[in-house]
């Protein structure tokens, strides 16, 4: 038996590139002990508490996005807030929770995935997700509120 150490997730809207394709899907790695130590001696990242630390990381374990081959934290940065979310949770599961936590948090998020349409309507910004990772808009997220968060968290005034 060998330990599993990548795994695909499918974000709630998708990563919007230049070109604007859509990146919804993706695989991240475990992370090491390295992946959460080397970012904080970057001389941008002032601490533990630095909320540009998730970022780093993320950039450092999430291998693919999309036909983006190589994510740095510009793609991370910009995600949607629901997108960053999710994969800060997908970390949580992957790397600390056990095999029934992360069988569950699938389950949860497939039946929130956004439904698809054959057409974008004018007052929704959904796509269809057939069409994943070609020009586009991104889907809509899904409209249940998402579990484990009850609210975003303000940022103390002295890391803004």
């Amino acid at each position: 038996m060998s330990l599993r150490t990548r795994y695909e997730f499918t974000l709630p809207r998708g990563y919007v590139d230049r070109e604007g394709a859509v990146h919804r899907h993706g695989v991240m790695r475990l992370a090491t002990a390295r992946d959460e130590l080397e970012p904080l001696r970057d001389p941008t990242i002032q601490g533990p508490d630095d909320p540009r630390l998730t970022i780093v990381v993320l950039a450092r374990v999430v291998e693919k996005l999309g036909s983006v081959e190589l994510v740095t934290p510009h793609e991370i940065e910009n995600l949607f807030a629901a997108d960053l979310a999710y994969l800060q949770d997908f970390y949580g599961v992957i790397n600390f929770g056990t095999q029934e936590e992360f069988d569950a948090f699938v389950a949860e998020h497939a039946e929130l995935a956004p439904a698809t349409q054959t057409a974008p309507s004018a007052t929704s910004p959904a796509g269809d997700a057939a069409h994943d990772d070609a020009p586009g808009q991104a889907p809509s997220a899904p409209s249940a509120p998402r579990p484990g968060r009850s609210a975003i968290e303000e940022l103390p005034a002295e890391t803004r």
